[in-house]
Parts: structure tokens; sequence; C-alpha cells
């Protein structure tokens, strides 16, 4: 046993995991091509940090753009030859840090890999028992609270206007012209 109260309660977990990687840059559509699946060693956690067990992934649209170098987003393009990042849910199986014990349910944003280490402080707890993990990744994460925010901050909707939403229009959507 470690000075670490959760440190050594590990789940039983393979040695080695998967990850997607980008290969390659996209020239227009991003085909099985532009990425590789990967196996690599499952990290441990340093001090302050978590292992988490993905158990939902996001893939949406912003990805996208993250693909092409240089182009000047909001949020630098993924790197060749390394794993891509996103959000996800998982479950914490070991934890050097005593406020995320093992088996809490958390948000991240360290997807497209079975294993993620994770700094405590870069995790939101999630509660399952509220609605399932993958809800925190729609309508309880980034795409649910920047929709509410469009409509109620900056364009708030009022009593007797029409909203068109359409599923199409990606994981927030987009004002129709």
């Amino acid at each position: 046993m470690t000075d670490t109260p959760t440190a050594a309660r590990h789940e039983t977990r393979p040695g080695t995991q998967r990850e997607i990687h980008l290969a390659s840059r996209p020239a227009g559509e991003a085909t099985a091509e532009n990425f590789a699946l990967v196996e690599s060693a499952i990290p441990e956690p340093g001090e302050g940090q978590l292992l988490v067990r993905n158990t939902w992934m996001s893939v949406d649209p912003y990805m996208r753009g993250r693909m092409n170098a240089g182009t000047g987003s909001y949020i630098a393009p993924f790197d060749l030859g390394a794993p891509l990042s996103g959000g996800a849910t998982g479950i914490v199986v070991a934890s050097r840090a005593a406020a995320v014990p093992v088996g809490t349910a958390v948000l991240h944003q360290l997807g497209w890999r079975e294993y993620a280490v994770v700094d405590a402080a870069a995790v939101m707890q999630i509660d399952v028992s509220l609605a399932p993990a993958s809800a925190y990744l729609g309508v309880l994460g980034m795409p649910g609270l920047t929709a509410y925010a469009g409509l109620a901050e900056v364009a708030p909707v009022a009593e007797g206007d029409v909203v068109f939403v359409s599923g199409a229009a990606g994981t927030v959507g987009r004002p129709a012209h």
C-alpha cells in the first residue's frame, strides 16, 4: 500500500490500450487513411493525476478544422502522429488525487483513446444517477451550454418567436438565413 489513499486500488486492466492518431492532414473530406489505430502502454498517473477509462467520446464538427495546420482557429490544430483529443467521459480507475477517488465518473478533454492520464483539476465530476454519461457530451455539456447561451444571452428568444432546430447543423446549430 502506498501513502496515496487510492493509488493502489486499480481495476484489472490490460497493459496496452488503443488510441486514434492523426496520420496525415486531410485534403477535403477526411478519410480512414488520415488516421492510425495505435497500440500504446497504459500510463500511470503522477501526483495530482487520475487514470480514466474512457466510456464515451465525442466527435464534433469543430474537430475537422483542427485536422488542418495553422488555420488560425480558437484552438490549436491536432499534432500529426499523436492521439487526437476531444470531450470524453469515463471512470477513474487509479487516482493520485484525494478529491477524485477511484470509481468517480468524470468529464475531460482527452478522448480518442481507451485510457487517459488527466490532471485532477482538469476534470469535471459528473453524476450518472441524474443523466447518462453520454448526456454530458451533448445536452449537459459544451454543445448544450453553447446552445443555451446563444438562445438566452446572445439572441434571446421571446414568447412568440419561432426557432428552427436542425440536427444537420452540427452539435450546436447555426443561424438560418
